[in-house]
């Protein structure tokens, strides 16, 4: 079983510099942004930079988000990026229809001839009441996630916890369409690390997995928060031995009751255990 990532470093496309060193800052995935980290005067320099980056292959995977694909300028990024060797998926940001994502997915075929990955970001009311559609709208779709920073600013949510019902609508979208679970959005203060890692403890009780992060600093702390603890590694070898000895449900000598759905969750606490 292959672990998902766990940590999704935004770095702006106008700032070749910053790409170089966040490819080595020890992310699952490098995400070069063409949208909100882009002033409107410096898109075309980031959409030429990114396409000069993404020319060779890159030594982690590097992803692109692009601009919104209602508005003028994701045709042109999707034009620029998609066949090119280094790119690994594509991030869609304000994601609001499944016919966005099949118009995308059968537009952009990289240079190997395979199906790239399609990412979609779900940042308004209506991306979230869509968001089983959206999830299931064609092969090509990799995940899902929240742009909590627009959502907010649509739903008019001052306080954080009145996210938490479309957090939990998109977790289960995406389990419903048989996407990993995904990732939680940026934690906006580089310097807040305790608040950090409260809100990733309270991502992981909602079932999200890993985080995106706007800063190399926060990378070990996302982690940190979603790797197994070594008592849930512990508990999950005791259920999968169990399990390999004796078939079927049973009751371990500690009296916890064990059955399939609780062995394959103990296989997903060891495959993130032994993720590196």
């Amino acid at each position: 079983m292959t672990a998902p990532p766990l940590t999704w470093l935004y770095v702006p496309g106008d700032r070749p510099h910053v790409v170089a060193k966040a490819l080595a800052a020890g992310a699952d995935v490098v995400v070069v942004d063409l949208e909100d980290a882009v002033a409107p005067d410096r898109k075309d320099y980031a959409r030429s930079a990114t396409a000069e980056l993404l020319s060779s292959p890159q030594p982690v995977p590097v992803h692109v988000r692009v601009n919104a694909l209602d508005g003028p300028l994701a045709a042109g990024d999707l034009a620029a990026v998609a066949a090119l060797p280094g790119l690994s998926g594509l991030r869609l940001a304000k994601v609001t229809s499944p016919e966005q994502i099949v118009r995308t997915a059968e537009s952009s075929v990289p240079c190997s001839g395979d199906a790239l990955g399609v990412y979609a970001l779900l940042e308004s009311a209506l991306a979230v009441e869509r968001a089983h559609a959206i999830a299931s709208a064609h092969p090509a779709l990799r995940g899902i996630a929240l742009g909590e920073a627009d959502l907010r600013a649509d739903l008019g949510v001052r306080e954080d916890a009145g996210l938490d019902w479309c957090r939990s609508r998109v977790v289960v979208a995406a389990r419903a369409a048989g996407l990993p679970p995904p990732p939680q959005s940026v934690h906006p203060d580089i310097r807040d690390l305790e608040g950090l890692a409260a809100s990733c403890a309270r991502g992981r009780t909602l079932g999200f997995l890993g985080r995106a992060a706007i800063h190399p600093r926060q990378l070990p702390i996302i982690e940190r928060a979603y790797l197994p603890t070594a008592r849930e590694i512990e508990e999950a070898e005791t259920i999968v031995k169990a399990a390999t000895t004796e078939q079927g449900a049973q009751a371990l000598p500690s009296g916890r009751f064990i059955d399939a759905a609780v062995v394959a969750t103990a296989h997903r606490t060891l495959s993130l255990a032994h993720r590196r």
